[in-house]
């Protein structure tokens, strides 16, 4: 799902109506941005109103100091600057680029949301260098949901030229100090990484349920069980979909008998275990659309209140809880898929040979298969461990919490390959029990898909590598989301 390929089309950025396929689309498509009058608009109101209540009212990062040091007034006027050079950085691996331009993407946007008191001449800054590919050097380790401070510190730098922009670069801008903490109270990085994440992760789930119906084909599974009364009887919105789309699919291929009065739960339970985990998915791409439109800085500065408010909406509690449950849903349909490839390589299932062997008996056929794919799933166990279970306590006791979203981000960005492996394996083992059967008049969507899975997919079923085939069926992936 890395595919990049260049758009002309400008994606306009409001600061209301940001979504993951809009990110998407940004950074994997290379589309440009544009920011619209009123994003400007809202960004210019806010960045006066700051202006002018500065000097009646303490404002935090402004006219104190920051974290423990609070209680502090600011007494010189490099306090911003110094905040930006102190935080600046992170350590550890350089993150991927197109984690980095997604940041810059969502952080634009919230920009023109109208609740930072920025110069809205950095929104334009900050257009220039998505539309040019630019990105500031991000390191993985520094945020722990609480604002990505170590990244966006880095864009800062290299706004106003103290730092080098990788890819190439832009005149310096005068990002002045009061706008330090203000620019930086956001988790636009990691925000932008669980939007690519999610946007990925819903595609892939959408062509899992076509792979199931490839498999359910290849063993002339029941489909009594998904029945429509059978889901509205406990209409669940994951389960209904999963279980209405497996019948049209089914319907217009066109099916054999059933061969058992019921199936595994490999394929009687899908509806009830992939449903989950596409509400899930849809769960977490509402919290990050709410997420990338919101003035979530700290203190936000409300035109409209004509005032300022302190609060806490750095806080990502929504998003770490929404990737930590898109990450177990998904190790739970992971599983399915390993069983249903055990299926395919078992006789009683298909009637064919062992491992869908064609050879002497003691050929292999397409048993590596299945140790790919657990291999695949145990990485996916590993990292739907819980990253909202961690907290921290910092800056001599003031900050007590945080809900490391950047982590969980992490382990959903990691779990994506291992998922694609494992869908991979499931399909060209599908593919050959259909082909070996002889079930290859396939009708409707479901024909679609098993054509263009064919295609790229070799004939040969004697011993060999199946390095290429798994690689092929990893690449065709996105066009199963049909």
């Amino acid at each position: 799902m890395t595919t990049t390929r260049r758009r002309t089309d400008p994606v306009a950025l409001d600061g209301h109506d940001l979504t993951c396929a809009h990110v998407h689309t940004i950074v994997r498509d290379l589309a440009p941005v544009q920011v619209t009058p009123d994003g400007l608009a809202r960004a210019a109101a806010a960045h006066r109103l700051a202006g002018e209540l500065v000097g009646h009212r303490p404002m935090y990062g402004r006219t104190t100091g920051v974290g423990a040091n609070r209680e502090f007034d600011v007494g010189d006027t490099d306090h911003g600057l110094r905040l930006l050079r102190s935080h600046a950085g992170g350590a550890g691996p350089k993150v991927d680029q197109r984690v980095a331009r997604a940041m810059l993407v969502v952080r634009l946007n919230q920009l023109a949301a109208g609740g930072s008191g920025v110069d809205p001449g950095l929104l334009g800054v900050l257009a220039d260098a998505v539309n040019r590919g630019l990105t500031p050097p991000m390191h993985r380790y520094g945020a722990i949901g609480t604002a990505d401070l170590t990244s966006l510190a880095s864009a800062a730098l290299c706004i106003r030229g103290e730092l080098a922009w990788e890819g190439g670069s832009l005149p310096a801008y005068p990002l002045a100090a009061d706008d330090a903490l203000a620019f930086i109270s956001s988790n636009a990085a990691t925000l932008g990484e669980a939007a690519l994440a999610c946007h990925d992760l819903t595609r892939l789930l959408r062509a899992s349920v076509v792979i199931t119906a490839l498999s359910f084909l290849a063993v002339d599974g029941s489909p009594e069980a998904y029945a429509a009364p059978v889901h509205e009887s406990r209409p669940h919105p994951g389960q209904r979909t999963v279980a209405g789309r497996l019948r049209a699919l089914l319907a217009e291929a066109g099916t054999r008998p059933p061969a058992r009065i019921q199936d595994p739960f490999a394929f009687r339970a899908v509806p009830q275990v992939h449903g989950p985990a596409l509400d899930a998915a849809a769960y977490l791409d509402g919290v990050l659309v709410v997420e990338m439109n919101a003035a979530s800085e700290n203190p936000l500065v409300s035109a409209a209140e004509h005032n300022v408010f302190h609060n806490g909406n750095f806080h990502t509690a929504y998003v770490t809880l929404a990737l930590d449950t898109a990450r177990a849903a998904l190790f739970a349909t992971s599983s399915l898929s390993v069983a249903r490839l055990a299926t395919l390589v078992e006789p009683a299932y298909t009637g064919l040979r062992p491992f869908l062997a064609d050879g002497p008996p003691t050929s292999s056929g397409v048993l590596i298969l299945e140790y790919i794919a657990h291999s695949a799933l145990a990485n996916l166990r590993h990292a739907a461990a819980a990253a909202s279970l961690g907290s921290a306590v910092l800056s001599r006791g003031m900050e007590e919490h945080a809900s490391f979203s950047a982590l969980a981000a992490e382990r959903t960005t990691e779990v994506l390959p291992a998922y694609e492996a494992l869908l991979a394996c499931e399909l060209v083992a599908a593919i050959r029990t259909l082909r070996l059967r002889g079930v290859t008049d396939i009708g409707g969507p479901l024909g679609v898909a098993f054509a263009r899975a064919s295609d790229v997919l070799s004939t040969e079923t004697a011993d060999r590598q199946l390095v290429d085939d798994v690689a092929a069926a990893t690449a065709v992936l996105p066009e199963l989301d049909l």
